[in-house]
């Protein structure tokens, strides 16, 4: 059965974008302006410029294309920093520190990440699920089917345009099997993974359309046979991969500084990390020391049970933001998290990290789930800046969607929401000790000092009860993912730790003064953007931004 999506892209809007992506790149050589506007206009000239030339459909990602974007990006820079914000709007300023840190985004890319020659997940052709964030996570291939952004039921122009967009698919695995040229083992390893899982997903997708649309049934069979068949090339190849997938520290710095603008260092990041481990077992015991004489949480082991502990936790979630103030709650708050209700899957074995916290007590997840109401309040409420209101490129709204998702788990704990739930509070503290787990992993494979199995080895070592094997399903994929897209990995702790220093700041500023509500609708406001851009738009203080970037 399929779950209605959240948002939707018309026809025309992606019949346009593929033209954009199809026609003759702007010249980067027109003086730049001085007005905000101005820079809007040259933003939306440069997304034209970074989304890669169609040919017949499929994105051209060969050398040569690589190549003409490398040669035409410094003038874009040059053009970027021809521009005068001395006297702007905070506000506006930081748009355009948005513009700058995309374009430092593609010169990672072109420079280091080169994903569309060293990783063969970047062609996955076909997703089937919704992201929980701006962006979906990692670095994929422009053009690529995403069927959340279409409504359901489907129309038969719709039906007509998925199945001629994944008629394109052995078409772009043919040119992936030339542009893949690149020696990461670990990447090159689980990118065959993903290839597979999306054979899987074609096959489940052709069943579930075959009776209401035969012609798009039959293009998924068909894309499923051309992704079979890479798959299988790719398998020839593995044992001529031999080379390490991650970045190495000081590259992992600059993309950190330049692209996420994070304030930190490779090892700077890793300290934080321990000690945001170490604190959440520390805790973690406490509280199971404290609930020593309480029952134990069980599992939901029914459906009914199951779907009414987990609606029962959305009302009183939001009914907590609201009657606490906490926030502004608004009527497509609570609609969008209930959505996002998964089905009851019977097991008798882990289901999933987060599927198992899930199991036990519906608040911690709900707390989290937060990326949401953040994704509906894009559709609902769009942001006042064009930029802003636009999907940031290169992952750079991870510290933010993940840190601040992670950072409303204590938040609300803090703020009671869990009063009347002990044993809660150990899982508030399982999740954060698996973030750091995991992030640690994810900041080892790119330090060069572990490998991608060991990575999986070490974040399950240290995730309390046992709920995160090596070889599970949730650490397999996040692992690969941070290996994907470096700087990922320990955005959820990173920001969270941002988002505690923006907390404190702006109280100390208003000391006695301080309402959280106020805080919390001001934050929401400013936008899914990197926590150092708030941080200065909120307090205005600039140094987190300076310490990242350099500049004054």
């Amino acid at each position: 059965m399929m779950i209605q999506p959240l948002r939707t892209i018309p026809i025309l809007a992606i019949v346009l974008l593929f033209l954009a992506g199809s026609c003759s790149t702007p010249s980067p050589k027109t003086p730049a302006g001085k007005t905000y506007p101005e820079l809007v206009s040259f933003f939306k000239e440069w997304r034209e410029f970074r989304s890669p030339q169609m040919i017949n459909g499929v994105p051209d990602y060969s050398g040569e294309a690589m190549k003409k974007q490398e040669r035409a990006l410094p003038g874009w820079q040059k053009r970027l920093e021809s521009f005068d914000t001395t006297g702007w709007p905070i506000k506006h300023q930081v748009d355009w520190y948005l513009v700058w840190a995309e374009m430092n985004g593609l010169d990672f890319e072109l420079r280091v990440q080169q994903p569309w020659a060293r990783d063969p997940a970047y062609y996955a052709w076909f997703f089937a699920e919704l992201s929980d964030t701006p962006g979906r996570e990692g670095p994929h291939i422009y053009g690529r089917v995403e069927l959340p952004d279409y409504a359901w039921p489907l129309s038969q122009a719709d039906a007509l345009e998925i199945a001629d967009r994944l008629r394109l698919a052995g078409e772009v695995f043919q040119q992936a099997g030339n542009n893949l040229t690149g020696n990461a083992k670990d990447l090159w390893v689980t990118g065959i993974r993903s290839i597979q899982e999306q054979s899987k997903a074609l096959e489940s997708f052709s069943y579930s359309v075959q009776e209401s649309y035969p012609d798009l049934a039959a293009a998924a069979r068909e894309a499923m046979e051309a992704t079979n068949k890479f798959a299988t090339w790719l398998q020839t190849q593995t044992d001529k991969k031999s080379g390490i997938s991650g970045v190495g520290k000081d590259n992992f710095t600059w993309n950190l500084q330049k692209v996420h603008l994070v304030p930190y260092s490779w090892s700077e990041e890793k300290l934080l990390v321990e000690r945001e481990l170490y604190r959440a077992h520390s805790a973690l015991r406490f509280a199971e020391h404290r609930n020593r004489n309480l029952p134990k949480l069980e599992k939901k082991n029914n459906a009914k049970d199951y779907s009414e502990m987990l609606n029962k936790g959305v009302s009183e979630f939001i009914e907590f933001l609201d009657k606490e103030e906490f926030m502004t709650v608004k009527p497509y708050m609570e609609p969008a998290m209930r959505a996002q209700i998964h089905e009851f899957v019977p097991s008798n074995d882990l289901r999933g990290f987060f599927a198992e916290v899930d199991y036990l007590d519906p608040m911690p997840m709900r707390a989290h789930m937060y990326h949401w109401i953040e994704l509906a309040r894009n559709r609902e409420e769009p942001n006042e800046s064009p930029i802003r209101a636009t999907n940031l490129l290169s992952n750079i709204f991870d510290n933010r969607a993940e840190g601040f998702a992670t950072a409303m788990e204590e938040l609300v704990m803090n703020a009671g929401l869990l009063k009347d739930r002990p044993r809660a509070q150990e899982l508030i503290f399982i999740m954060l000790a698996q973030r750091c787990a995991r992030g640690l992993g994810g900041l080892y494979q790119h330090g060069q000092e572990m490998n991608f199995d060991q990575s999986t080895q070490f974040a399950s070592k240290w995730v309390p009860w046992g709920l995160l094997p090596a070889d599970g399903g949730t650490i397999q994929h996040e692992e690969q993912m941070y290996l994907q897209q470096p700087g990922y990995e320990a955005s959820y702790v990173i920001g969270k730790i941002q988002v505690d220093q923006l907390i404190a700041e702006y109280a100390r500023q208003r000391e006695g003064r301080f309402v959280l509500k106020e805080f919390m609708d001001e934050f929401n406001r400013v936008g899914i953007i990197p926590v150092s851009l708030i941080y200065w738009q909120m307090t205005g203080d600039k140094s987190m931004v300076n310490a990242a970037t350099g500049k004054k």
